[in-house]
């Protein structure tokens, strides 16, 4: 019997599972965040219902920002975003996305749809109901 070259292989990949993700910045840089963008915060103040214009997607949402309403750029138009604590440390870009998902399926999927709203919503339509019980007017 002829034992593979590379045994235990499979299990060495399965111990060392490596999560694919981008790199992070520098610490000693700290967060990325668009000067501009922080400038007009600075000028508003806590509560303030206007609503900043960007195109600084990949500015880090920080603790300043919370409380505020930012419309962001898909690339076609401003997305309002309402910051919230539990947005921070990401960026503004991951809450306005830039594709529009239209559906999947088909001619077949849309046939299914349909036949789903055609199909009758009345109350207690198709439940059986006890002998001798029927609605008595």
């Amino acid at each position: 019997m002829v034992e593979p070259i590379y045994s235990g292989a499979e299990e060495e990949i399965k111990r060392t599972q490596y999560v694919l993700t981008t790199m992070a910045r520098s610490l000693k840089k700290g967060p990325y965040v668009d000067p501009r963008l922080m400038e007009k915060l600075s000028r508003l103040r806590a509560g303030d219902r206007t609503v900043i214009k960007t195109w600084a997607r990949a500015s880090t949402i920080t603790p300043e920002m919370v409380g505020f309403t930012i419309a962001v750029h898909n690339g076609k138009i401003h997305i309002p975003v309402t910051i919230v604590e539990n947005m921070v440390g990401h960026r503004l870009g991951e809450f306005a996305p830039t594709r529009k998902f239209v559906r999947h399926g088909g001619r077949m999927q849309k046939d299914i749809e349909t036949s789903a709203k055609a199909a009758p919503t009345a109350v207690g339509a198709g439940v059986p109901t006890a002998v001798g019980t029927e609605n008595k007017k």
